[in-house]
């Protein structure tokens, strides 16, 4: 089958690592399933695999990608929740199982034809949602969803501020928070994004590091280094920050005297639950809100993908579709 494997990594060139072949059909172990795959998409998770971080090099060659949504062995639409874990290790949470393992990591993932998962992350796909938003959802969407509404409890009314206007956990936050009746801000250094987010319902769109008109009760970060000093600025005395990436760099300046000055509140947040993924699409029914996505390219123009990932000139998700390849 194609398949788009890892096979070296290098962090200043991630694509010379990046192999499209043919590579074995995979064999299900007992308890996991086959899933045919329709569209995948493209991580931030992906290209830090590629430049050696997170991701170590004994475990390599591996096949890339955490979201995927295609068929499973009885012909189900389904969606694969990336999270492979036990909730009882994690006290009924498996992202907080010490030995859990996005999809990719330790496991084969989904930029192939097809892959094999634990049959309880299969999550059945609403005939309302096509292939291509399902594909965007397992892992930004969800993370948006968790960040928002389990660490940050975050409700009507709420002021909601999104480092980063136009990634793909970013740009879900926004639509999410915004469907949930809270007030946005967002920023970017990119006009045409800034005016994408307002598109999208946001209250204002600023310049990164510009003031807010007003002190925010959340910030959701994924951005780092770059953001986090104006992050804890645009807090209320009592806010929260909720975290789940840094791409501009993980060891910013503290500032310890504004967060235990100010009380406020630092919250970290890596992917979601099974539960989760299924709130979220409850979520997306009730309120008519749908995934952004920038473009759409076929499984052999992965490369590309990833270069325009690299370059910043997304906005939303870029999906891939291996309808081709499937046939």
């Amino acid at each position: 089958m194609l398949a788009a494997t890892a096979i070296s990594q290098n962090p200043d060139d991630p694509l010379a690592g990046l192999v499209l072949g043919d590579v074995g059909k995979p064999t299900p172990r007992p308890g996991w399933s086959v899933v045919r795959v329709v569209a995948s998409s493209l991580n931030m998770h992906d290209l830090w695999t590629l430049r050696g971080v997170g991701h170590p090099a004994d475990l390599l060659p591996i096949v890339l990608g955490c979201d995927a949504a295609g068929y499973d062995e009885d012909g189900t639409e389904v969606i694969v929740h990336p999270v492979i874990g036990d909730p009882d290790a994690g006290r009924g949470d498996e992202t907080l199982d010490p030995n859990r393992a996005l999809l990719s990591e330790r496991h084969d993932g989904a930029f192939a034809e097809y892959l094999t998962v634990p049959s309880r992350n299969l999550v059945p796909k609403p005939a309302w949602l096509s292939f291509q938003e399902a594909a965007c959802l397992p892992v930004a969407w969800t993370t948006a969803y968790r960040m928002l509404f389990t660490q940050a409890r975050v409700s009507a009314g709420d002021r909601v501020l999104v480092q980063g206007a136009g990634g793909g956990v970013a740009s879900a936050a926004i639509k999410l928070a915004v469907a949930a009746g809270a007030v946005v801000y967002a920023t970017s250094r990119s006009a045409d994004k800034r005016a994408e987010a307002l598109s999208w319902g946001v209250r204002a769109a600023v310049p990164s590091g510009e003031r807010l008109p007003d002190k925010v009760d959340v910030v959701i970060e994924t951005v780092g280094e770059a953001t986090w000093s104006h992050s804890l600025r645009s807090l209320r005395p009592g806010g929260t920050v909720v975290i789940a990436g840094a791409t501009s760099g993980m060891n910013p300046p503290a500032d310890l005297g504004r967060v235990f000055y100010l009380q406020q509140r630092i919250l970290g947040s890596t992917g979601c639950t099974r539960s989760e993924l299924v709130g979220l699409l409850r979520v997306l029914e009730a309120t008519g809100v749908r995934p952004v996505i920038d473009r759409v390219l076929p499984l052999t123009e992965i490369h590309k993908g990833f270069q325009l990932m690299i370059d910043g000139a997304l906005t939303g998700k870029l999906v891939l579709d291996h309808m081709e390849e499937n046939r």
